[in-house]
Order: structure tokens, then sequence, then C-alpha cells
């Protein structure tokens, strides 16, 4: 798919102290056959389980009408007639921010009761012209949204948060009102004229981070920041097993050799491959960062080069379990899924000669085909992580 710019969803969160379970919930998701990313985040009243369940069914809802295109109005009157209502303050127990992108077209946001939307563009904020969504049925009589749509540029950044961002340090001598929209547009200016290369993952990690800080390490909110980033795509190549015909291995080096981004060879027959048809030498090393897997190789001009199948298998089982709250290690696998989490494009080039290794019978069950461990780590790129993913089978 050819378009000027990769679009970066993330989300970092961080629950309420004692808390469990976040009462902030994001979702995302693309249509591939329109070309959208639909990203939602709504804070339930509260915290803990019962605002967990009051986000996720506001999210829930708003995502799949949004995916619907159904109109804004009756997106709002369906969500607010569906939740439950504060009796005593009357009004619904969650609030949402829904952003419909459209690739290489117009972004549309509409946003009840969360913190308003920063949109920061050559390190200045800009106003995307919002205008007032304003219901007319009788149970939402005067309930106010904001909405706006503009086109992105390269570089633009989409920051939305939930209520612990700007009221974080609320009643503390520093900020006895809370951290507050400007200053956390101040902090976030800061940030990016500092690092202009940051990833959305790391800017808004950082914007959570500070704000825990601010409630002096002890959050009084669920607290939630996310962000959407234009930028440059960036680059990973992995590749995995010999080519099917010997006389082919020449044309798999070039390949590699002329790929500009990440490289990584999954597989010892590959390294040997690659490093005969350049005329280099693979060095070893004999670090055991993970005792389930044969420690990483080096050479010129590739970044990694580890075990094949056991270590591709191992990358699958973290991306499927992977979230805000999990560590990474420096083992080979460990390895490998922080340079796609890092990367916007994932090519797989795949070799299709059969390793008469992977067929005894004796090795572990969970030891499967490399095409098929390949397709579902694809799969969880395109699907939870929104990454760009193409395999070539050699």
């Amino acid at each position: 798919m050819s378009k000027e710019f990769h679009i970066e969803v993330n989300c970092q969160q961080r629950n309420h102290a004692g808390e469990r379970i976040c009462g902030d919930v994001f979702l995302h998701r693309k249509v591939k056959e329109e070309n959208r990313i639909i990203a939602v985040l709504s804070d339930g009243m509260g915290h803990g389980v019962k605002a967990n369940m009051l986000a996720t069914l506001t999210s829930t809802m708003a995502l799949n009408f949004t995916i619907e295109h159904q109109d804004l109005e009756k997106i709002a009157e369906i969500i607010m007639n569906t939740l439950p209502v504060c009796s005593e303050r009357k009004i619904s127990y969650a609030t949402f921010t829904i952003l419909d992108i459209e690739i290489a077209g117009k972004v549309n946001i509409l946003e009840y009761d969360n913190p308003e939307t920063i949109i920061i563009r050559d390190n200045k904020i800009i106003d995307p012209g919002w205008q007032w969504v304003v219901l007319n049925s009788e149970q939402n009589q005067g309930k106010e949204l904001r909405s706006c749509s503009f086109m992105p540029e390269k570089e633009d950044r989409i920051i939305f948060c939930s209520d612990g961002i700007t009221q974080s340090g609320l009643g503390s001598d520093k900020y006895p009102f809370g951290w507050g929209r400007e200053d956390l547009i101040e902090f976030l200016l800061g940030e990016v004229v500092k690092h202009p290369d940051l990833s959305a993952a790391e800017l808004s990690a950082r914007v959570v981070k500070k704000a825990v800080q601010n409630d002096n390490f002890e959050s009084k909110d669920d607290t939630s920041c996310a962000q959407i980033y234009f930028r440059e795509p960036r680059k990973m190549l992995i590749c995995s097993g010999p080519p099917y015909e010997k006389d082919r291995d020449k044309i798999y080096a070039d390949k590699v050799k002329t790929f500009s981004g990440l490289k990584v060879l999954s597989g010892a027959t590959t390294g040997d491959i690659i490093a005969r048809e350049w005329g280099k030498e693979i060095e070893d090393t004999f670090d055991f960062d993970d005792p389930d897997l044969p420690p990483v190789s080096f050479m010129d001009g590739v970044d990694l080069i580890t075990e094949g199948i056991l270590t591709l298998t191992k990358v699958s089982n973290i991306l499927k379990d992977y979230n805000n709250q999990t560590v990474l290690g420096k083992g080979p696998a460990d390895r490998i899924v922080k340079m796609i989490l890092e990367s916007d494009e994932i090519d797989f080039i795949i070799g299709t000669r059969i390793n008469i290794a992977h067929q005894d019978p004796t090795l572990p069950i969970e030891l499967e085909i490399r095409r098929t461990v390949i397709k579902r780590i694809a799969a969880l790129l395109e699907e939870k992580f929104l990454k760009e993913v193409v395999i070539e089978f050699i």
C-alpha cells in the first residue's frame, strides 16, 4: 500500500493506586478494506472493575459504530442511552474520545468530557477547527460534544488522554488545581523539541510517568495517554530458512544486502548462506541471556543473528501476550520483539527448503513448521500492533 507516511498508534496506562485493573480502556482497529484506523479511549467513572466494565462497554460501542460509519450524533446518543446515569450528578458514567483516521485522508475526532485532544505540528499546537455537537433528544437534551476534521501532515502528533493526566498532582503544593492542559502542552512540546524522533509509545510513556510523579508516585486516578504519530516508516527485515533451490542463495543474499532498515537472520543455515555469499565472518557470543534459546551471533551488515524456529516461536508467544506491563529481557526473542515494536513495516523472506531436523518426532510438540509460525507472527503484527507486513517465500 502506497502512502506518504506511517501511522503509529499507541496508548500507555497506569492503574489507580491499589487497583489491579484499569478504569480507562483503549481500543484500536485497522479496517484494511477501507484503509481506515479507528482508535477509542474511554474513562469509566471511578476506578477498578466497575469503571473498567463501563469504559469497555463505551469504547466497544464507539469502535463498532464508528467502523459502520454511523452519524456522530447517533453514536453519542446510543452510547449515552445505553450507559447508566449517576443519580446525583445526572451524567453518564463514562467519557470517550474517538479518532477515525482515513489512511492518506482526513482525521475525524469526536470527544465527550475527556480532556481536549492536542494536535502538534511543527512544534506548535494547531487548532483543527473544533465544533460543538449539541444533542437534542429528550434523554440527552443539551449535552455537548466536541468534533473536528482535518488533513494530517507528516510529523503531526495527536495526543488524547484521560483526566488522570490533566488532574494529576491535584491538591499538591506545585499543582493545587492539577497539572492541567497548559502544563501538559508545555511538557509535550519540550519533549518533542528535544527528541523530535520520539515514538508515540515513548512520548506517551513519558507523559504517564510525569503524571504519576505529580501524584507522588501514588496515582490518584486511572492514567492514560494515547498518541497517533504520522511519520516516515521504519523498516525491518526478518529472514529465516534456506531457499528451496540452492542456486537462489545469491538472490537471497542480494535481497538482504539491498534492504534499507533493520535486518535479522533467524536460523544458523540462513546466517551461513548470507555470510558465504557476502564473504563475511559470523561472530558468535556465549551469553545465555535466555536459558531456552542459544546465544545470538553478529555479522557486519546485519543487526542480529539468532537460532531459527524455537526463537521465532518464542517471538510469537511474546507478541501474543504483550501489553503495557510487559518487560522485555535480553534474550534473542526479546531482542527481536524490541526491534519489531520499534519498526512500522516488517518484511519477511522465508526459505522453503525443509529442514530435516524439524521432522524428528522426538522434538517438542511446540516446534512448528517455519511458515506457520511466521504467518502467526504476521497476523499478530497486523491485527494487534497495526504494522504493515509483507511475506515473501523463496
